[in-house]
């Protein structure tokens, strides 16, 4: 069984189309392929039904009872669900013992305890009362010539409003 299962993992492998017979596609081209043709050949695909292991496995919709309790990738989803519950049985065993750390910051206390000003955007007490440059008062400096000011609105309606 091994040897199919690795058989089939080979993206060079022909699978042959479920819609068209005709059809000889490459392994790692099949899913794009199959809903290509799936779109080409409607009166087919309502005669057929998706495997719910692999969507690659396309049945008749008499079949796939059959199919799905036959179906060789529901014994891989099987035990995958089976390692599920084996790994979340030994999780739930392991209780974190891990701690929150102590905390040393008291930002309220540092706020107090901060003797320099806040920076307020708009204000020129920026620098702090020690300083010689405290006497300085700051002007807006604007990098427009004399007589000219900001527009206050846009010259022109945008395309998207």
């Amino acid at each position: 069984m091994e040897d199919t299962y690795i058989d089939s993992l080979d993206p060079e492998k022909l699978l042959q189309c479920p819609y068209d017979k005709n059809h000889q596609i490459r392994a790692c081209r099949f899913p794009y392929h199959l809903i290509k043709c799936r779109k080409n050949h409607p009166d087919v695909a309502n005669k057929l039904a998706t495997c719910p292991f692999n969507a690659r496995h396309q049945v008749p919709r008499a079949e796939i009872s059959h199919h799905i309790s036959s179906c060789d990738d529901k014994s891989c989803i099987e035990q995958d669900v089976v390692n599920q519950t084996r790994n979340l049985g030994q999780e739930t065993l392991a209780e974190s013992t891990w701690q929150c750390p102590p905390c040393d910051e008291d930002w309220d206390k540092d706020l107090w305890e901060q003797t320099s000003t806040p920076f307020v955007w708009g204000t020129a007490s920026f620098c702090g009362n020690n300083s010689p440059a405290n006497n300085i008062v700051m002007e807006h400096k604007s990098n427009l010539a004399s007589g000219m000011r900001v527009p206050k609105s846009l010259p022109y309606v945008l395309p998207w409003k």
